[in-house]
């Protein structure tokens, strides 16, 4: 729906997006790049928003228990963790082990992580107003107008559009792809944690073919949006760097690449020589004491 001149009304997952106004982009009609056929509404799409969601809360999520439950029962490795995590009691009644403090812990920084590059994504859709591929196949401006007549004329006016207003409002929330964001962030916060923390012999061949495959994925994702003209490039790029700059810094400044809390036993200081006591210290024989010790000894030895 349109407001005003410049503004337009946007919708969200996000609650504190639902009363932001789209940036309103211009464009030229002769625009070959925003001729594309319109690929019909996203939950035509091959991969549907509610596919999207499902695969990227599911599947980290259970790569993290099903490892965590799996490294917690070789003694080896429980041994580590007793020794890096602390049993805390909560509400004194509650006991929480090591096993259950490291999967609390690591699915919710992930789940912090996907809402925060959902909101960066729409921030930069709203801020931006960037057209999609097919913008103006549902726009459907007046090219009988005087605007469009001139090949080389830049539209600013958003009342131009004779198409529907609902279709058009989506068509200007491009960059940066919020399947490309949220696909690559969850795929690469799952690489961290696999290649971080199973450490086993027999994984050798696993781990990286799992990595592999889910960077794989996101990749295509990516792909997908550029195949089926609701994204251009450049936005998939983008969203790509924004979920992997969040992912890395989640993974290494948040969680320190999935270690423990407490780590290694630090190093005991040595203790400062002006705060021990004078006793405390040896006691040294001075030379005069010495010589004398030696004529006493010299004396004792001639009377026997």
């Amino acid at each position: 729906m349109a407001v005003g001149n410049n503004t337009q009304r946007s919708y969200s997952i996000i609650p504190c997006f639902i009363f932001v106004e789209v940036h309103i982009q211009g464009f030229f009609c002769q625009d070959g790049d925003l001729m594309k056929p319109y690929p019909g509404t996203e939950e035509e799409s091959f991969i549907t928003p509610l596919l999207l969601y499902c695969v990227l809360a599911a599947t980290p999520t259970a790569i993290i228990f099903i490892g965590e439950i799996s490294m917690y029962f070789i003694k080896s490795t429980r041994e580590s963790l007793i020794a890096q995590e602390k049993t805390i009691l909560t509400g004194e009644c509650c006991y929480l082990n090591p096993l259950l403090r490291r999967i609390i812990r690591f699915i919710g920084v992930f789940a912090f992580g996907l809402f925060a590059t959902d909101i960066f994504v729409n921030a930069g859709q709203v801020v931006t107003g960037h057209l999609t591929p097919y913008f103006l196949t549902v726009c459907k401006p007046n090219y009988t107008s005087t605007d469009c007549r001139a090949h080389h004329q830049f539209i600013n006016n958003g009342n131009i559009c004779t198409g529907d207003l609902e279709v058009i409002e989506k068509a200007r929330r491009s960059f940066p792809s919020k399947h490309a964001a949220l696909s690559i962030y969850s795929a690469l916060y799952a690489t961290m944690y696999i290649t971080s923390t199973i450490k086993t012999k027999s994984s050798r061949l696993a781990k990286p073919v799992l990595c592999l495959g889910t960077l794989c994925t996101a990749f295509l994702t990516g792909l997908n949006r550029v195949s089926e003209y609701r994204n251009h490039c450049s936005d998939v790029i983008a969203g790509f760097i924004l979920g992997t700059a969040v992912a890395l810094f989640l993974g290494m400044c948040v969680v320190h690449n999935f270690k423990g809390t407490q780590g290694s036993p630090s190093k005991p200081k040595p203790e400062d020589p002006r705060g021990v006591p004078l006793m405390a210290f040896p006691r040294v024989e001075s030379p005069l004491e010495t010589l004398s010790a030696q004529n006493h000894s010299a004396s004792m030895t001639e009377v026997t």
